[in-house]
């Protein structure tokens, strides 16, 4: 016995959503992720006339195009995933591969921002905090606007 299949509801076919178009909301985390990993990639090479930079974990002086934004605290932690002591320039293998990069990595970023930077940092890394969209587009602006500036110094 052939049965004939039904068709599938478009959204325009469902009550609530006729005659109006569904738009998705724009992922502004995500945008703030590729321009505050540019930033950091280009400010970490910035001393290296912009065509390399040091690791921060293995120390290696590599071509930027090996750059990672790597960070010390987690990603998952709203509160340090936009800090720039947090994240440096790390290469791609440490930040990808490497299980034991931490360790280089707070050695060197002690030397490099101080003890009691660091310890604010992990004790803000245990805060909670979300932003609101008008943040998030405010902090995508400005940091746009650094990297724009440091790229028209190349």
């Amino acid at each position: 016995m052939w049965y004939k299949k039904k068709a599938k509801k478009k959204d325009d076919d469902l009550p609530l959503f006729r005659g109006q178009k569904i738009v998705k909301k724009p992922d502004y985390k995500a945008k703030l992720d590729k321009v505050f990993s540019l930033y950091i990639r280009l400010r970490d090479s910035k001393p290296y006339g912009y065509k390399y930079f040091k690791c921060i974990s293995c120390g290696k002086i590599l071509p930027f195009e090996k750059a990672d934004a790597g960070h010390y605290m987690s990603r998952r932690h709203n509160a340090t995933r936009f800090d720039e002591n947090n994240v440096h320039a790390e290469c791609s293998y440490d930040n990808r591969f490497n299980a034991e990069h931490l360790d280089g990595f707070r050695d060197n970023l002690v030397k490099k921002i101080g003890q009691q930077k660091f310890d604010l940092l992990r004790a803000k890394a245990n805060t909670t905090q979300s932003y609101s969209e008008n943040e998030y587009k405010a902090l995508i602006k400005y940091y746009s606007a650094l990297v724009k500036k440091m790229q028209s110094e190349m």
